[in-house]
């Protein structure tokens, strides 16, 4: 046979029962991975060499992969062999070239994430005791694929008065976070014969690889001082972050926002830190404009911790039943205590007050932040959120992995997440919510060595 397992650098190797389901497939390649007969950076068999080894379907195989990608266990790129990510589970980003493997460095100034120390441990809780105490017997089961429904009620009722989204309960899923989003939606959108997706450029880099794992062919539209360029738009759906672009800090103005609700695009609108406002009047979901065209995506990452995986997306009345067949496709369901948790503690009160809490400390961090950066440098993205995006030169961004290395800082630049290669956009995002507050000045203190050293 000549595509047999000899054509890749891995043998099969598995603990596979013939006639077992996906689910039981994907099980037995990630123990595979985990124990080491699928070695780390190796060509996994082609789908049509397993499936015609194992008796499956080959659509079977290619969906077991997928879900493998998104988890983190596989990496696939387009015109390039599906290998191995690592041992357990793959780094969504490439290696910092200055970062020696199994070193971990004293200070973080990474972009996108909250101080977990801020984590309201009391109240959730209260909120889980009272779950455990009052709920049915029910909860303890599988539960409906597109989430509690005391959930989505309570999350309809927030989106509306916090960021204006038009929300009814039967159009929101809930999710395990946007990673999973993005698949779900990827899969969903090719199912409807939708193939293509556009992201704005620069955008995070691991979102668009999810998208790509899910179907669809990524694409890339400029974004300027004003957001998104939409004139450059023609794919039949694209993935903006209006409120605060990641990684530029803009906010979409707007003009471009009644264009792009114009445009007959599908829209991903990713609400990823809305919540974070600091100095100027809330600036509402894209999603009120056209309901019938947008996906208002959240999750609880930012507000609370993204351990607890937990996300939303408040669908178009077309996008509902494609939605729910891709979720249950993936298998994936946030535990429904902790969806039932958030609900007692969005409707108890306490999240509003959490979050007011964590408003003010991080807008104490982003003025300590702005205040530490030289006079030189103009930070974007002040208003809202939980970076700044630092313009640098190419040659000063190039300049920064080492130095950080040496200053023990792990600290992002921008140019990776560029899609077209050529005049990609330069500096660092740089986050004042990942570290703790005892360990923030310690953090300011190293990255004004880089910054010394890369753009005196």
């Amino acid at each position: 046979m000549a595509d047999s397992w000899t054509s890749s650098s891995v043998d099969a190797h598995l603990d596979w029962t013939p006639g077992s389901g996906r689910t039981q497939l994907a099980h037995a390649i990630r123990a595979a991975i985990r124990d080491g007969r699928w070695r780390p950076g190796s060509v996994v068999p082609s789908t049509r060499a397993l499936a015609a080894d194992l008796g499956v379907a080959r659509g079977t195989v290619t969906r077991v992969y997928a879900d493998l990608a998104a988890e983190g266990y596989l990496r696939t790129s387009q015109g390039a062999p599906t290998r191995v990510a690592t041992a357990g589970a793959a780094p969504l980003s490439s290696p910092d070239p200055a970062y020696t493997p199994g070193t971990t460095r004293r200070w973080t100034l990474l972009a996108g994430r909250p101080d977990v120390s801020l984590f309201p441990r009391d109240q959730w809780l209260t909120s889980t005791r009272r779950v455990l105490t009052n709920a049915p017997h029910e909860i303890f089961g599988y539960g409906e694929q597109r989430g509690s429904l005391v959930l989505r009620t309570m999350l309809a009722a927030y989106l509306g008065r916090s960021r204006g989204v038009l929300a009814d309960p039967a159009r929101i899923v809930v999710v395990a976070g946007f990673t999973h989003a993005i698949t779900v939606l990827g899969r969903a959108f090719a199912d409807l014969g939708m193939t293509e997706t556009a992201f704005e450029d620069p955008s995070i880099d691991r979102f668009r690889h999810f998208a790509a794992v899910a179907g669809q062919k990524v694409v890339g539209v400029p974004v300027d001082d004003e957001g998104l360029v939409v004139d450059r738009l023609s794919s039949p759906a694209v993935v903006v972050t209006p409120a605060h672009q990641a990684p530029l800090g803009v906010t979409m103005a707007p003009g471009r926002r009644t264009a792009l609700a114009r445009s007959g695009a599908v829209i991903v609108e990713d609400d990823y830190d809305g919540e974070f406002r600091f100095d100027r009047q809330q600036v509402g979901a894209l999603q009120a404009l056209a309901p019938e065209r947008v996906v208002y995506a959240g999750t609880a990452s930012k507000t609370l911790a993204p351990s607890l995986r937990l996300g939303w997306l408040v669908l178009p009345r077309f996008l509902v039943d494609p939605v729910i067949a891709a979720l249950e496709s993936t298998g994936v369901q946030p535990p429904m205590l902790d969806q039932l948790a958030l609900a007692d503690l969005i409707s108890s009160g306490a999240f509003d007050r959490h979050v007011r809490r964590c408003r003010l400390e991080y807008r104490a961090r982003r003025d300590r932040l702005a205040a530490a950066l030289p006079a030189h440098l103009t930070p974007r993205g002040i208003p809202a959120g939980l970076a700044l995006f630092v313009p640098l030169s190419a040659a000063a961004e190039a300049a920064v992995p080492a130095s950080a290395a040496r200053h023990s800082l792990t600290i992002e630049p921008v140019s990776p997440h560029a899609i077209r290669t050529t005049d990609p956009s330069t500096g660092l995002m740089i986050g004042y919510a990942a570290s703790s507050k005892a360990s923030f000045g310690g953090a300011l203190a190293a990255l004004r060595g880089v910054l010394r050293d890369v753009s005196p």
